[in-house]
């Protein structure tokens, strides 16, 4: 069953790390369509500047015409922006467009005698950072072979009369704009591209850490319900002893004795009450025989349950969830509301707060105490398990269970030290998650 489990959550995981993954090369597509953009825009600035400005004689209708296929091409990439399949593949065909641009642009002005030549490295570059090796390689092999071409065919490049005698300053003017803006363009979309990287890095790390935690809960899941099943026998062994006891004359005698015992009685009942829940959970899978309810319902058969454990506490309820949609009553929230209040009580043993509102279509379960609130430390750690000021094994598992679960429900948990003393725990969720759908 745990390798089970685990072998399903490491499905979820790569699953998740795909679509992350794909995310990635979707961002780093956008970023070449805006480089194209930018392609475009700083090939009509020279083409009109050379032709208008400094009298050159230039092919304009073939230059146009192959600007105009880059803007197609862009329009048309804008909806496969969502398109998850083959994402190496689009990038690498993406970047052999663009260097079927250039090189086009670069036959009708000069060809490897023009200084923008140099812009094929722009796109090796680009293409060392974002594509896989194998991709790399064939975009360096294209460069360099549509260089070799550029060197034998291209249309020759006929300067002015006026510039006829200053061809080496022309070539020297152009080397350095073609060299500042491949330093320019390489800093602006190579730190983007970076930080999509990173970013891309970082969501991994967080799914990787979240399998993790949920294999983690599994096995504390078997851990309990194995826990669960041998401590029927003796509770159940003690249980017997103590009906034994009440009827024994001698202690029946004793009026104080017979109170302790009849206490004792209602705790292993309790016990074994709780064992058996844990063991229904884990035999029961959520939404086999569901029990459905109206959510104050449901709300407040946690808090009456809650109540009878802890008579003490000054517990203060309200609850504002509008129109009462139909809920199902899941075994795994109500545990993590009970493990909050909990946690509350044992901070502020005196009074402990909970209020359940309904904002649209979310739930919010707001708990609230007057305890010494979290420190910083536990404010940074929060969510990790055995993570508690209480110095004792197996603490620290409440809020780490609650993180989780409301996790798997599209939810979340959030706390915060109150201004005027004490802390609030926020469980948060869409309502969606237990409604009767």
């Amino acid at each position: 069953m745990t390798s089970a489990s685990a072998r399903l959550g490491w499905q979820r995981w790569l699953a998740l790390a795909t679509a992350r993954t794909d995310a990635t090369g979707n961002a780093n597509m956008r970023q070449l369509v805006t480089l194209r953009w930018i392609a475009v825009a700083g090939q009509l600035v020279t083409i009109v500047f050379a032709r208008f400005a400094l009298g050159f004689d230039l092919p304009l209708v073939p230059m146009m015409a192959a600007l105009a296929a880059a803007v197609a091409l862009n329009l048309a990439s804008m909806p496969l922006y969502g398109w998850r399949k083959g994402a190496n593949v689009q990038l690498l065909l993406a970047l052999l467009f663009d260097v079927g641009l250039l090189t086009t642009q670069l036959y009708l002005a000069g060809g490897a005698t023009n200084p923008f030549i140099s812009l094929y490295l722009l796109h090796v570059v680009l293409g060392a950072v974002l594509l896989d090796r194998w991709s790399s390689w064939a975009i360096v092999a294209v460069t360099a072979a549509c260089f070799g071409v550029l060197t034998v065919y291209y249309h020759p490049l006929i300067l002015p009369p006026d510039y006829s005698g200053e061809y080496f300053l022309l070539y020297t003017i152009g080397s350095l704009l073609c060299f500042m803006l491949i330093a320019t363009l390489l800093m602006l979309f190579m730190t983007r591209i970076t930080g999509n990287l990173r970013a891309r890095d970082t969501r991994l790390a967080d799914l990787r850490q979240q399998a993790a935690e949920e294999d983690h809960i599994v096995r504390m899941g078997l851990l309990a319900s194995g826990a669960a099943h041998e401590l029927g026998t003796p509770l159940a062994s003690i249980a017997v002893i103590l009906a034994d006891w009440r009827r024994m004359p001698t202690l029946a005698q004793d009026a104080d004795l017979q109170a302790e015992i009849v206490e004792m009685q209602s705790e292993v009942q309790r016990c074994k009450a709780i064992v058996t829940g844990i063991l229904l959970s884990a035999g029961e899978a959520r939404g086999e025989a569901p029990e459905i309810m109206p959510l104050h319902q449901f709300l407040d058969a946690i808090v009456d349950e809650w109540r009878a454990v802890h008579p003490s506490v000054d517990f203060d309820y309200t609850t504002r969830v509008g129109d009462d949609p139909q809920v199902v009553s899941d075994p795994a929230l109500k545990q993590v509301i009970a493990n909050v209040l909990d946690n509350a009580a044992e901070a502020s043993p005196h009074w402990v707060a909970f209020r359940g509102e309904r904002n649209d279509g979310n739930l919010a379960l707001i708990v609230r105490d007057r305890g010494p609130g979290f420190s910083k430390e536990r404010l940074a750690s929060f969510g990790k398990p055995y993570q508690s000021s209480k110095r004792e094994p197996g603490h620290g598992l409440g809020l780490f269970l609650a993180v989780n679960v409301m996790r798997k429900l599209g939810g979340g948990v959030s706390v915060v030290n109150c201004d005027d003393g004490g802390a609030e725990v926020t469980i948060s969720m869409p309502l969606s998650a237990i409604a009767l759908s």
